[in-house]
């Protein structure tokens, strides 16, 4: 009897394995990047960008198709009760992106990322818990806003939009 129980588990399984197919979509358009100032900002972001394209087999620094791209940081002061008790900091991240073909040289896509986040702020400005969960945000935000413009990257047509 268990033999028979384990052989139907086996079949069953091998029929459903055999009925799974692992598709990737891979591109066979490749980008490089533009210049990325911003200090530790612009850092952050050029190599989540890289390593983004390069895990999806996309980036090539002499191709024709180059990212610009430019992310900025704002961030404001709430409250958010009446007592006025809980102060928040919330911080938003842009991320704006420019594709253009170096060879016939035009614009494919111009193109805006948004994401904000928010946080309960300490009443000091000396302790170090503002300052740590405002570069954390700010880093969770870049990795979010970069892997939405990989998303959307994937299904963009690569014709001139000028």
């Amino acid at each position: 009897m268990f033999k028979i129980k384990l052989s139907i588990l086996l079949l069953t399984s091998l029929i459903i394995f055999s009925c799974t197919n692992n598709q990737i979509n891979t591109s066979n358009q490749r980008y490089s990047l533009a210049y990325i100032g911003g200090e530790f900002d612009g850092l952050l972001l050029k190599n989540y960008l890289i390593s983004n394209l390069k895990n999806l087999d996309m980036y090539d620094p002499s191709s024709n198709y180059e990212i610009k791209a430019n992310i900025t940081h704002a961030s404001n002061l709430f409250i958010t009760n009446i007592d006025n008790t809980s102060d928040r900091e919330k911080i938003s991240t842009s991320l704006s992106v420019q594709i253009n073909n170096t060879f016939s040289e035009c614009r494919i896509i111009d193109d805006e990322f948004g994401v904000s986040q928010f946080f309960i702020y300490a009443p000091s400005s000396k302790f170090l818990s503002n300052q740590t969960a405002s570069n954390e945000i700010k880093r969770n935000n870049t990795e979010s806003v970069v892997k939405r413009f990989i998303y959307k990257l994937r299904s963009i047509p690569m014709k001139c939009n000028d």
